[in-house]
């Protein structure tokens, strides 16, 4: 039976997944935590893979989708579908390296609210910005994670490897999906990872930013069922 596995984003945990984890209950996902235990992301990956025997469909959102990307590449035979929400094959930049640096030493401070309260709109569409509720939702778990581990999960992304040489290889069902408006991992890098994977399903999501899972839970759900079909299809 292939374990479905949901990978959380930098800081994140299964609140990221509170409206997919209902929707989803017929696969038994799992939420993983191995980005909270291990310092890289092929560190993570081989953890992930060590954890969860035998085939496995993994999905996950920006720092999630990385991993995902990792472990297709150390194990593609043990990968049944990959789902790509958010996320970017591309190594860190260096402009995006500086603003992850300055970061990182407030963070080290323990100025995590600081930093994190008056930026978190750029994770989402204006409209979906002004919803004081979901703003709320995605403080509290960035906060609950800790300066500990931001400073840990920012330098294990800016550290990634660039994951474009192996997409070509992958096999297995794969859905690419990206906000219309997405400001951290622009609608460019989800075209550029589906243009790599062969048969890759390409799904932009309108009036949405970088948080799918949060912003628009109806048709993340839905773009999973079907890719899910895909998956278990002989």
């Amino acid at each position: 039976m292939t374990s479905l596995i949901l990978l959380p984003g930098l800081a994140g945990d299964g609140e990221m997944w509170r409206d997919q984890l209902p929707a989803l209950a017929a696969w038994r996902p799992q939420v993983s935590d191995v980005h909270m235990r291990y310092p890289s992301i092929p560190e993570m990956a081989a953890a992930l893979l060590a954890r969860h025997p035998g085939r496995l469909a993994l999905c996950g959102v920006s720092m999630g989708g990385m991993l995902a990307m990792e472990a297709v590449r150390q194990a593609p035979a043990r990968i049944a579908g990959l789902a790509l929400l958010g996320t970017t094959a591309r190594p860190e930049d260096d402009e995006t390296r500086r603003v992850r640096e300055k970061a990182i030493a407030l963070f080290a401070q323990g100025r995590v609210a600081e930093v994190i309260e008056p930026n978190a709109t750029f994770a989402f569409h204006p409209r979906h910005a002004r919803d004081a509720a979901l703003m709320r939702r995605y403080v509290d778990f960035v906060l609950r994670a800790g300066a500990q581990q931001l400073v840990r999960q920012n330098r294990a992304v800016i550290a990634r490897p660039d994951a474009r040489p192996h997409l070509p290889a992958v096999r297995c069902p794969t859905l690419v999906m990206c906000g219309e408006d997405d400001q951290l991992t622009p609608v460019d890098r989800s075209r550029e990872i589906a243009a790599l994977v062969p048969g890759a399903r390409l799904v932009t999501v309108p009036d949405c930013g970088h948080m799918l899972t949060m912003e628009q839970p109806t048709v993340v759900n839905g773009e999973l069922a079907r890719w899910l079909e895909r998956v278990a299809a002989p």
